[in-house]
């Protein structure tokens, strides 16, 4: 009983039902802190030019996949997919596909979206792109325009997963 008296900062009478309450209290806490620590982390890239950029390409905590954020960008010509907002988003959906399954995920466990457009007048058709890439019920997702993104894209994905 001393030690957990010195572990928590008041004093615990020592009454049975105190006492077991403490200890269940004090295993509580320390299972949820093994539990997390025993979670690795790994950020994982391609090998080649993508791993030369100062970000992951994904990050797995867990049964956890952060993407981070997918382009249109074509990966044989290294830019943006030609034809408009409509192939840009396809290729940027593609690309998403294609990470998840170098890291043996899927479209189907992907449980939440970030979406940033460059002009929100593209939400309709973008979101009739988005239905046919995922299944229902659909993952959580948040959109919102910005006055740029990188490369001039127009549209930008980021995604989790888990399993």
């Amino acid at each position: 009983m001393k030690n957990l008296q010195k572990k928590i900062p008041m004093k615990i009478k020592t009454s049975p039902i105190n006492a077991l309450i403490s200890a269940l209290f004090t295993i509580t806490l320390s299972s949820f802190s093994h539990a997390k620590e025993a979670e690795q982390v790994e950020f994982l890239n391609p090998t080649g030019s993508a791993s030369k950029l100062p970000f992951s390409e994904a990050v797995k905590v867990g049964n956890q996949l952060f993407l981070s954020g997918q382009i249109g960008l074509s990966p044989e010509t290294k830019r943006l997919a030609q034809g408009g907002f409509a192939a840009e988003t396809k290729q940027t959906l593609d690309n998403i596909k294609q990470t998840l399954e170098r890291y043996d995920y899927e479209m189907k466990d992907v449980v939440k979206c970030m979406v940033i457009l460059t002009d929100i007048k593209n939400f309709p058709e973008f979101n009739n792109i988005y239905q046919k890439a995922f299944a229902s019920p659909y993952p959580a997702r948040t959109t919102f325009a910005v006055e740029s993104l990188a490369l001039d894209a127009q549209i930008e994905i980021e995604c989790i997963a888990a399993k």
